[in-house]
């Protein structure tokens, strides 16, 4: 253990404003369901608990389960009061909640969400706003989108005062063509700048703060590059299984739930070129540059730079675990991976032969999200004579979770002998630093989607380019061409995990490390 040092750190506020949301009717498709009452509900109300919420927003939730007004916001009072909303903010805010029920595939549906939003937009005159949520399985995206649209409710006014937004959550597609065909569908309805893309990652604070990390700040950018670092490992690390998802999850698998938008948006994120302005579609366009620059990845090469692996019975805490092919849900046979490592290139200026290695993985010993960058050990060491021929690299770690903060490792002298020296961890911790509880990650999304503002969402030329570079694994899974490697439930790692960083000469970073 490296001792940390508590710094005292002063908070000053350059610029810290939030533009409240416009008056607007949020449409919740999938009201009924785990997405809208453990996320979205909770997130709207600490919203409104902010006073960001405006006095003529109205949900209006949607689902196959029927459901009157009244029982929908008795559900909708539990998943609120879960989040701790002061009890006196609960009920003006239940009123605004509204519900339909039907099949998402019958006009008639359609024709009863239209008679509701125009009853509403002339009581409240909402000005026309709508964002039609999705949270919903992927294979209904595009026929909502073609009901809305067949409907009359994706169209502009015209004086141009109607805005519609479609929301969507992760994995767009399954692969390539299917995201192709996808966005081909919903684009006949709505138009690029319409469309929400969610990556619920890209809503944490300390995922947002990798860009005034990198940007506002004149020590780092200048060694942001191959001539200073070494390597970067990004982790996304989880103690739990597939939980009650096992049957969407034997059919997607960690490549697709997690690498093609957690993991390359992150790294896209911590390796991109600074953008002209902080506006949405100049760092939008920095980060698709980015994810088409990784190096493509060869079928031939695929065994010696990408691991794949599923959880076997384990233990936990002390705690039995039961492998992943015994889990709800899940095939007896299932090759569905359930982990991922990989070690990527960008092949531009700044990144050339700066090996990025990432992984994820479910049933691991902790849960641990980071982005850890290694810089290169000094050339040469001056304590050569005292034993000392190699001195420790720096590495400066950005926390995503459980313990979002920053921490860098730098070498010092302690106290005592001539030659004492040592690691030290120069660290904070967001909470304790700020005061406040970090916000839940669909707050920022829903803001930001009601006021237009696209900048944490991701175009589809990014979903395009991210899809395009995991394609060639996805071909050979199937067919056995890329391993699948058993580990037990409960382990930090696995053999053959550890062999993609240690052909390098590198080790991975220990998952348990505070």
């Amino acid at each position: 253990m490296t001792p940390e040092i508590e710094p005292k750190m002063v908070s000053q506020d350059i610029v810290c404003a939030e533009t409240p949301g416009p008056a607007c009717a949020l449409v919740l498709f999938g009201a009924s369901g785990d997405l809208a009452h453990r996320k979205l509900i909770p997130s709207l109300a600490q919203i409104h608990n902010r006073g960001l919420l405006n006095d003529r927003f109205f949900l209006i939730g949607c689902a196959r389960t029927p459901l009157t007004d009244s029982q929908f916001r008795d559900t909708a009072r539990e998943s609120i009061t879960a989040a701790h909303c002061p009890a006196d903010r609960i009920d003006p805010l239940l009123t605004r909640f509204h519900y339909i029920s039907g099949d998402y595939d019958r006009p008639d549906l359609y024709a009863l969400l239209k008679d509701r939003l125009a009853d509403l937009n002339r009581r409240f005159d909402l000005e026309g706003n709508v964002i039609y949520y999705l949270a919903v399985p992927p294979v209904l995206y595009g026929p909502i989108a073609t009901h809305l649209a067949g409907a009359g409710l994706v169209c502009t006014d015209g004086d141009g005062r109607r805005q519609t937004r479609l929301v969507v959550e992760k994995p767009f597609g399954r692969d390539l063509a299917s995201a192709v065909e996808l966005n081909r569908t919903i684009a006949r309805c709505f138009e690029e700048s319409q469309i929400y893309r969610i990556d619920h990652y890209l809503g944490k604070e300390t995922v947002q703060n990798i860009l005034m990390f990198r940007f506002a700040n004149a020590i780092f950018e200048p060694i942001w590059n191959r001539t200073y670092i070494d390597h970067v490992q990004i982790t996304i690390a989880e103690t739990l299984g597939v939980e009650h998802r096992g049957a969407y999850y034997d059919q997607a698998g960690a490549i697709r739930d997690m690498v093609q938008n957690h993991l390359l948006q992150m790294l896209a994120l911590v390796a991109m070129e600074p953008p002209a302005a902080f506006e949405a579609e100049a760092i939008r366009d920095e980060r698709v540059k980015l994810l088409r620059a990784i190096r493509p990845l060869q079928p031939d090469d695929l065994g010696s730079v990408v691991v794949r692996g599923q959880y076997g019975p384990g233990r936990l805490l002390g705690q039995p675990l039961n492998a992943y092919v015994d889990e709800p849900g899940v095939g007896p046979h299932s090759t569905t991976e359930t982990f991922v490592a990989a070690k990527l290139f960008i092949d531009n200026w700044r990144w050339k032969d700066v090996p990025f290695y990432v992984r994820t993985g479910k049933r691991l010993a902790a849960k641990n999200t980071e982005i850890a960058v290694t810089f290169r050990q000094v050339p040469h060491s001056m304590f050569t004579s005292v034993g000392l021929d190699q001195v420790p690299a720096n590495t400066l770690v950005l926390r995503i979770q459980p313990r979002e903060g920053i921490s860098l490792s730098l070498q010092a002298k302690r106290p005592g002998s001539k030659i004492c020296m040592g690691t030290l961890n120069m660290s904070f911790g967001y909470e304790a630093v700020f005061g406040v509880e970090m916000p839940e990650a669909y707050q920022r999304l829903l803001l930001d989607c009601m006021l237009g503002d696209q900048t944490l969402f991701m175009r589809f030329d990014s979903v395009e380019a991210t899809w395009n570079l995991l394609d060639p694994i996805l071909r050979v899974c199937p067919s056995g061409g890329l391993p699948l490697h058993r580990y037990p439930a409960g382990n930090s790692t696995f053999p053959a995990c550890d062999h993609l960083t240690e052909q390098d000469g590198r080790t991975w970073r220990d998952l348990t490390t505070p």
